[in-house]
């Protein structure tokens, strides 16, 4: 997912120790090489630069992968509520047994009754009637009724209350379902229309064009490399400067057990060190597999869906969409991140990775890609969002 993401960012607020001098001074050098590089002055025929072609695609795949994650939140919202209704359905469907048992021996009372012909118009009228509470406060009747016939006049009034409830929240759950369920079909229409609007955009390139678009592509990836680099450099001092203040040695950043602590003293933080290389393990086993939206594993992921079976691999629950993921943990800047953390990209965030040290990640692109390594700036420093420590 190396250009998919490529969108002018706001300057809007950002956590705190995002940004440094040093890397903004960075970011701006590539933006003039790519500016250079990309020969964006449009063509004589009147058809778009390959600039702006790159640049709607990338669009493209943004929104697309925006929509997914919206599709994923339709899905969970989808299950969860078929789970609910159907429990429901089950509900009314044991009660409405219950309630036919205990219609059945109020029956069978009266049809006694009706043979010695005691009380029997008045039975009769509770059957039928449509409130029986009605009847069950009445003295005269229930001074006829025996102990026996009082306990199943109450279980009776009892059930129906429960069944005529259980069925008024079966039918909004339902309702609820039905809602639910037209979201995620529009959700679904919206990522295929953007995914079919970029194929068609790059179905148009000729094999010239997708050469010069590799070239742009890989001097993207160069730079993005040598922003990954100085990263874990400032990281490296950082904590040696920790730990030399603190009596302790330095250490490789690159490693999960070495890796600096949310309080930036450089101490190990030996249970969530365990679980973050378990989670990096699992991470590096996927590399390769396709990206897909909407996957969650095995054979296949989208982005949210990797890091929420990367964590799981760790014996940590992480919710199903980068929205309620970024709010499962504690917040850090970019120069504590610690291997195992996910950063969270774009203003909307749409897209996560998890953080492998180095200044480097891994995650799951976009359509058309696999998992893999990248640099946390493969969309530049300004794509990037958030760090989350999750455990």
């Amino acid at each position: 997912m190396a250009s998919q993401h490529r969108k002018p960012r706001s300057a809007g607020a950002r956590v705190a120790g995002i940004r440094t001098p040093a890397l903004a001074t960075a970011a701006l050098t590539s933006v003039a090489l790519l500016s250079q590089t990309a020969n964006a002055a449009p063509s004589d025929d009147g058809k778009p630069s390959l600039e702006e072609v790159e640049k709607k695609v990338d669009d493209l795949y943004r929104q697309a992968e925006s929509a997914t994650e919206k599709y994923n939140a339709a899905k969970e919202k989808t299950t969860k509520q078929r789970k609910r209704t159907d429990g429901l359905v089950d509900d009314v469907a044991q009660r409405t047994q219950k309630l036919n048992e205990a219609r059945e021996e109020l029956g069978s009372y009266a049809a006694a009754q009706y043979r010695t012909g005691a009380s029997a118009p008045d039975t009769a009228a509770f059957l039928l009637a449509d409130t029986p509470q009605d009847y069950f406060d009445q003295n005269q009747l229930m001074s006829r009724l025996t102990d026996r016939q009082k306990g199943a006049v109450d279980d009776y009034v009892t059930e129906r209350s429960a069944t005529m409830k259980q069925r008024q929240e079966a039918t909004e759950s339902l309702a609820t379902l039905t809602d639910a369920q037209n979201d995620l079909k529009i959700a679904k229409a919206a990522v295929q229309k953007k995914l079919g609007e970029a194929r068609e955009l790059l179905s148009r390139l000729t094999a010239q064009e997708k050469a010069r678009l590799a070239a742009i592509e890989k001097q993207r990836q160069e730079e993005a490399a040598r922003k990954a680099a100085e990263l874990a450099r400032q990281q490296a001092a950082e904590q040696a400067a920790a730990q030399q203040e603190s009596g302790g040695t330095s250490a490789d950043t690159g490693s999960s057990s070495t890796a600096p602590s949310p309080s930036g003293s450089g101490s190990e933080d030996p249970s969530y060190a365990t679980k973050a290389d378990k989670a990096l393990a699992f991470a590096r086993a996927q590399i390769g597999k396709p990206y897909v939206w909407g996957a969650t594993g095995p054979d296949s992921y989208d982005c949210s869906g990797l890091t929420q079976a990367v964590w799981k691999a760790a014996g940590v629950t992480l919710p199903r969409t980068t929205y309620d993921q970024v709010n499962a943990g504690t917040t850090v800047s970019l120069a504590d991140a610690r291997p195992g953390d996910l950063i969270f990209f774009y203003d909307d965030v749409s897209h996560v990775g998890v953080y492998i040290g180095n200044g480097m990640m891994i995650h799951a692109p976009k359509p058309g890609a696999y998992v893999r390594e990248e640099s946390v700036f493969y969309d530049g420093e300004s794509g990037i969002h958030s760090v989350v420590r999750p455990a």
